[in-house]
C-alpha cells in the first residue's frame, strides 16, 4: 500500500509491505526543491526500487486529501455574506473553494492512471494527520491534537485513539473548521514580517524571544480571541481565508495597529521582535486551552500532536511543562509530508487490517547509499580518503573546532536533522553560533542551533522531563549548560535538544560518546544539512555541493571525509556527479 502527499507542498510517499511500513521519502531532497508539490516520482521510484516492487504491484493508494471535504465549506456561504466583515470575500471564497474540489478530483484520477491496478483511496487530512502521530507513538491509547492550517475545512481536531489486539479505534470528538485557524494567522503574521510564509514560520518563532509581547498582546487576544470548544480568528484582522494568493491575509486594521509589511531585503527592528513575541505567546495560549480541552474529554494520559503548528517546539515545550500528561509526543514528519504515511495506514486500517508495524520509534525511513565508493579528487577542488576510525575521527575534527557536514545511513524523516543529514559543530566554541549563521547556513544572527546530547546524560543539561529523539520538544537548561554551552541556549533559556541513544542511531552515539572523552561534554550542535532556502540535503551530490557552496569545513559522507584543497573555491564545478541520484540502496559501486 502507498500513501501520497503531493500536489499540494511538502510531496511525500511511503509504502506498506505485508502491513509494515519499509520506507518514507520526500520529495524535496531527492530533487532539491523546498517545499515541493509535484508528485513525488522520485520517492516513489526509490520506495518500488528499495522493495523490489512495480507500480503494477501496488494494491492501494491512500492520498492525503477529500474532495467531497472542501464542499462543507460552501455551507458557511451564507453567514459570510451577511455579516460585513466577511462580505467582500464570501463568493470568492465560494468560487475558490468549488475549484480546489474539482482540482483534487481530477489529482485522484491522475493517482488511479499512474498506478492501474490499485484503488485509490482519498483520506480526511487531519485523519491522515491523527493516525501518523498516534500509530508511530507506540501507545496503546492517547488523545490526539492535530493543529495546522487547514486540511479540507479542519483547522484543529481533538481525539481518541486506541489500540485494540485487531485494529484501530480513532475517534474525533470534537473540530474547529475554518475560518478559525492557527496556522492561517500564524502564517500571515510569518509573511507580514518579511518571511516565507509556509517555510519560515521557524524564525518568526526564533525572533520571539527577542520581543516584548505585552506591546500587542491585547491586539492578539482580539485577533484570535478563545471559546469553549477552542479559538476564533476576527476577520477584521485576519480577512476571511481566500484559497488564491490574491487575497492578504491580514488587514489594513492589523496593519494599522501593528507595523507596516516589512520587506525581506529590510532590517528587522524591535516592533517585528514584539509581534512575533506577541504572536507566539497567543499562539502557546492557545495551544494549551486545546490541550486541556482534549485531556478532559478524553481522559488519556498521553498525548500525540500533529499538524505544521505541532512543529512548534516553543508550543510544545509549554505544553510538556504544563504536566497534564505523563508523555507527549510528536512524530519527526508532523507536518504535510507525513501524511503520506497517515494515508497509507489509514487504507490499510479501513481494510479491517491488524496495526500497522514499522512506524514506533522510527524517523530514518529514507534512501541511503551502502557501498558508496568515491575517487582522491571527487571533484575538482576537493580531496576525499577514508579514515579508518570514522567516528572517532569526525569527533577529533569537531574538537578542534571544525564545522562538519554529516551523510550517513538512510534519510530522516521531517524538518530536522537527526544525525544521518546534519552540520555537527562544537558547542563549546563561543564563536560557533556567528560562524554557522553567517557563512555556513546564510541566515539571521539570532537565529539559534539544537543541541544533540547522549540520553543517559541529558538531565545534567536539560530539564526536560522525558526523551526527545525528534527534536520536537524546547527544553529548559540547567546552570551546567549555561555555563560550560551557553552556545546552545537560546535568549528565552531553552534549547531544541535531540537525546540520542546507540539503539536509535549507533554512529551519532559513538560521536558523542568520543567528542565527551576529548572535552568532557556529551552534546553537540546539530543543524540540517543546507543553505537557507534549500532543502536538507538527500543525496550525496546535494551534500557536495553544499560543502562546495558554503562555508563548511568539511563533509563526511557515508565514512568518506572530504575536504577542500588549498586551491578550492566556493565556484568549484558542481556539474560533476559524485554518486548517480538514480542509484541509491542496493548499488555495489559508485559513479564518480
Amino acid at each position: 500500500m502507498l500513501g501520497v502527499c503531493a500536489y499540494t507542498h511538502d510531496s511525500a510517499a511511503a509504502l506498506l509491505v505485508d502491513g509494515a511500513l519499509v520506507g518514507f521519502a520526500e520529495e524535496e531532497r531527492l530533487v532539491g526543491d523546498k517545499h515541493t508539490k509535484v508528485f513525488p516520482t522520485q520517492a516513489v521510484d526509490w520506495l518500488l526500487r528499495d522493495a523490489n516492487l512495480s507500480r503494477a504491484d501496488i494494491a492501494a493508494v491512500g492520498y492525503n486529501f477529500q474532495p467531497a471535504g472542501y464542499l462543507r465549506a460552501l455551507t458557511d456561504t451564507p453567514t459570510h455574506l451577511v455579516r460585513s466583515a466577511t462580505r467582500a470575500r464570501a463568493v470568492p471564497r465560494a468560487r475558490n473553494v468549488l475549484k480546489v474540489y474539482r482540482r483534487t478530483r481530477a489529482r485522484l484520477t491522475m493517482l488511479a492512471q499512474e498506478f492501474p491496478a490499485a484503488q485509490v483511496t482519498p483520506v480526511l487530512h487531519h485523519r491522515a494527520h491523527g493516525l501518523y502521530a498516534f500509530v508511530s507513538s507506540g501507545y496503546d491509547t492517547a488523545a490526539v491534537l492535530v493543529v495546522d492550517s487547514l486540511g479540507e475545512t479542519q483547522t484543529t481536531t481533538l481525539a481518541h485513539a486506541r489500540h485494540s489486539s485487531t485494529t484501530c479505534d480513532y475517534r474525533v470528538i470534537d473540530q474547529v473548521t475554518d475560518p478559525a485557524s492557527l496556522g492561517y494567522a500564524y502564517g500571515a503574521v510569518t509573511e507580514h514580517l518579511g518571511w516565507r510564509r509556509g517555510d519560515e514560520e521557524g524564525t518568526v518563532m526564533a525572533l520571539a524571544a527577542l520581543g516584548d509581547p505585552g506591546r500587542f498582546a491585547d491586539l492578539m487576544a482580539r485577533a484570535i480571541p478563545m471559546t469553549e470548544h477552542g479559538f476564533a480568528l476576527d476577520p477584521g484582522l485576519f480577512p476571511l481565508r481566500v484559497l488564491s494568493r490574491r487575497f492578504a491575509r491580514v488587514s489594513p486594521t492589523f496593519i494599522h495597529a501593528t507595523c507596516p509589511t516589512r520587506r525581506p531585503d529590510h532590517p528587522v527592528e524591535q516592533v517585528h521582535a514584539d509581534l512575533a513575541a506577541a504572536l507566539q505567546q497567543r499562539t502557546e495560549q492557545v495551544m494549551l486551552h486545546l490541550t486541556r480541552r482534549v485531556q478532559r474529554l478524553t481522559g488519556a494520559r498521553r498525548l500525540c500532536l500533529s499538524g505544521g503548528v505541532a512543529a512548534n517546539c516553543v508550543a510544545v515545550g509549554a505544553i510538556v511543562a504544563e504536566d497534564l500528561f505523563d508523555e507527549v509526543h510528536v512524530p519527526p514528519a508532523p507536518g504535510d509530508s507525513g501524511t503520506a504515511i497517515g494515508a497509507a495506514a489509514a487504507v490499510h486500517l479501513d481494510r479491517g487490517l491488524s496495526r500497522p508495524t514499522g512506524l514506533t520509534a522510527q524517523c530514518y525511513l529514507g534512501p541511503h547509499y551502502p557501498g558508496l565508493e568515491l575517487p582522491p579528487h571527487p571533484r575538482p577542488g576537493l580531496a576525499a580518503r577514508r579514515p579508518a576510525h570514522a567516528a572517532r575521527f569526525l569527533a577529533e575534527q569537531l574538537a578542534n573546532g571544525l564545522i562538519v557536514g554529516l551523510f550517513h545511513g538512510r534519510l530522516e524523516a521531517g524538518p530536522r536533522a537527526l544525525g544521518n543529514r546534519s552540520i555537527l559543530a562544537s558547542p563549546l566554541r563561543p564563536d560557533v553560533v556567528d560562524r554557522l549563521n553567517r557563512t555556513v547556513k546564510f541566515r539571521e544572527p539570532f537565529r539559534p542551533f539544537a543541541p544533540v546530547v547522549l540520553a543517559e546524560v541529558a538531565p545534567r543539561y536539560f530539564t526536560l522531563p522525558q526523551l526527545a529523539p525528534y527534536m520536537s520538544i524546547a527544553s529548559g537548561v540547567t546552570d551546567r549548560a549555561r555555563r560550560t554551552i551557553p552556545a546552545i541556549v537560546h535568549t528565552n533559556g531553552t534549547a531544541r535538544v535531540q537525546t540520542v541513544t546507540p539503539r536509535q542511531n549507533p554512529f551519532l552515539a559513538d560521536v558523542l560518546t568520543e567528542f565527551a572523552r576529548l572535552t568532557g561534554v556529551p552534546v553537540l550542535i546539530n543543524t540540517s544539512l543546507n543553505v537557507k532556502g534549500k532543502p536538507i540535503c538527500g543525496t550525496p551530490d546535494m551534500a557536495v555541493d553544499c560543502l562546495i557552496q558554503s562555508g563548511l569545513d568539511a563533509l563526511m559522507i557515508e565514512g568518506w571525509w572530504i575536504i577542500k584543497c588549498e586551491s578550492a573555491t566556493a565556484s568549484g564545478d558542481s556539474s560533476v556527479p559524485v554518486w548517480s541520484t538514480r542509484r541509491m540502496a542496493g548499488a555495489a559501486t559508485a559513479g564518480c
